[in-house]
Protein backbone atom coordinates (compact mmCIF):
# COMPACT_ATOMS: atom_id res chain seq x y z
CA UNK A 1 0.00 0.00 0.00
CA UNK A 2 1.25 3.48 -0.86
CA UNK A 3 1.48 5.79 2.14
CA UNK A 4 2.12 9.48 2.56
CA UNK A 5 5.44 10.18 4.27
CA UNK A 6 4.64 13.73 5.42
CA UNK A 7 5.22 13.36 9.15
CA UNK A 8 8.76 12.02 8.66
CA UNK A 9 9.59 14.80 6.19
CA UNK A 10 8.30 17.41 8.62
CA UNK A 11 10.40 15.97 11.44
CA UNK A 12 13.56 15.96 9.29
CA UNK A 13 12.99 19.62 8.45
CA UNK A 14 12.18 20.68 12.00
CA UNK A 15 8.66 21.71 11.02
CA UNK A 16 5.42 20.92 12.79
CA UNK A 17 2.20 19.35 11.63
CA UNK A 18 0.48 22.60 12.66
CA UNK A 19 2.79 24.61 10.37
CA UNK A 20 1.86 22.42 7.40
CA UNK A 21 -1.83 22.59 8.26
CA UNK A 22 -1.72 26.40 8.23
CA UNK A 23 0.21 26.45 4.93
CA UNK A 24 -2.28 24.16 3.18
CA UNK A 25 -5.40 26.03 4.32
CA UNK A 26 -7.60 22.96 4.35
CA UNK A 27 -10.02 21.79 7.03
CA UNK A 28 -8.26 20.20 9.99
CA UNK A 29 -10.37 17.05 9.68
CA UNK A 30 -9.32 16.49 6.05
CA UNK A 31 -5.72 17.47 6.78
CA UNK A 32 -5.49 15.06 9.70
CA UNK A 33 -6.98 12.22 7.67
CA UNK A 34 -4.48 12.90 4.88
CA UNK A 35 -1.32 12.96 7.03
CA UNK A 36 -2.46 9.91 9.00
CA UNK A 37 -3.04 7.93 5.78
CA UNK A 38 -6.76 7.59 6.37
CA UNK A 39 -7.80 8.78 2.92
CA UNK A 40 -8.10 6.97 -0.38
CA UNK A 41 -6.91 9.73 -2.71
CA UNK A 42 -5.02 13.01 -2.85
CA UNK A 43 -5.50 15.61 -5.59
CA UNK A 44 -2.51 16.22 -7.84
CA UNK A 45 -2.60 19.91 -6.92
CA UNK A 46 -2.25 18.96 -3.24
CA UNK A 47 0.72 16.70 -4.04
CA UNK A 48 2.37 19.56 -5.92
CA UNK A 49 1.78 21.96 -3.02
CA UNK A 50 3.17 19.45 -0.50
CA UNK A 51 6.29 19.00 -2.64
CA UNK A 52 6.83 22.75 -2.89
CA UNK A 53 6.29 23.33 0.83
CA UNK A 54 8.49 20.43 1.89
CA UNK A 55 11.07 20.98 -0.84
CA UNK A 56 10.81 17.38 -2.00
CA UNK A 57 9.75 15.25 -4.94
CA UNK A 58 6.75 12.90 -5.13
CA UNK A 59 9.28 10.07 -4.65
CA UNK A 60 10.12 11.54 -1.24
CA UNK A 61 6.48 12.15 -0.41
CA UNK A 62 5.29 8.58 -0.80
CA UNK A 63 6.51 5.20 0.47
CA UNK A 64 5.30 1.70 -0.27
CA UNK A 65 4.41 -0.25 2.85
CA UNK A 66 4.94 -3.87 1.87
CA UNK A 67 3.92 -5.09 5.33
CA UNK A 68 0.35 -3.94 4.82
CA UNK A 69 -1.82 -6.78 3.56
CA UNK A 70 -3.47 -5.57 0.40
CA UNK A 71 -4.62 -7.70 -2.47
CA UNK A 72 -5.31 -6.09 -5.83
CA UNK A 73 -8.93 -6.09 -6.88
CA UNK A 74 -9.74 -7.69 -10.21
Amino acid sequence: MVKLNVLELLEKQGRTKYWLYKQLGMSYQNFNRMVNNETQSIKLERIETLCLLLNCTPNDLFVIDSECEHTPQQ
